[in-house]
């Protein structure tokens, strides 16, 4: 390819979203976690059956979240301090099954693009709860519950069930 046609390439390149022509592994660790809406639903509890293996989540927050800003208050050490708590990674995430449709990581990693309501396509933090997408006023604190089984809720996923992508090996 001529010098200018490269140049071309690389000039487009550097206006689409990074999003949009890197791979998950591919990222920076600051574009990764940009990638994160905030909108809180995988700090929600989820419960298994130990039966069937079905996952239920709940509207129940971790104590850590806070339910207004959709937003860990320790997240630097929220491992420590929750020791279930799950850190995201490429690794991890097809594994995760109760990831919620809208999650950016879980859309990027089966081929899709963003909504149109994720801050880094709108420019605007708020619109994940405005639209809706967040668990803003949908969910309380862990402090607040006893029963967590009372608190099973269908309105994270609109009931597409498990996923499951298959990246090539390369992708990984």
């Amino acid at each position: 390819m001529c010098e200018q046609c490269l140049k071309g390439s690389v000039d487009q390149m550097s206006t689409v979203p990074f999003w949009q022509h890197k791979r998950l592994h591919q990222m920076t660790q600051e574009e990764w976690e940009s990638l994160c809406d905030g909108c809180g639903k995988c700090c929600l509890h989820k419960l298994e059956d130990i039966d069937t293996g079905e996952i239920s989540i709940t509207d129940v927050a971790c104590g850590y979240l806070d339910t207004v800003k959709c937003r860990c208050t320790d997240y630097p050490n929220r491992q420590k301090n929750v020791h279930d708590c799950v850190k995201l990674t490429q690794k991890n995430l097809p594994t995760l099954r109760w990831l919620p449709e809208t999650c950016a990581y879980r859309l990027i990693y089966q081929g899709n693009d963003l909504p149109a309501w994720h801050y880094l396509v709108c420019g605007d933090r708020n619109e994940v709860h405005a639209s809706g997408h967040s668990v803003r006023g949908k969910s309380i604190s862990e402090y607040e519950v006893v029963d967590l089984e009372r608190h099973v809720t269908d309105w994270l996923n609109d009931g597409s069930g498990d996923w499951m992508f298959v990246p090539n090996k390369k992708d990984c």
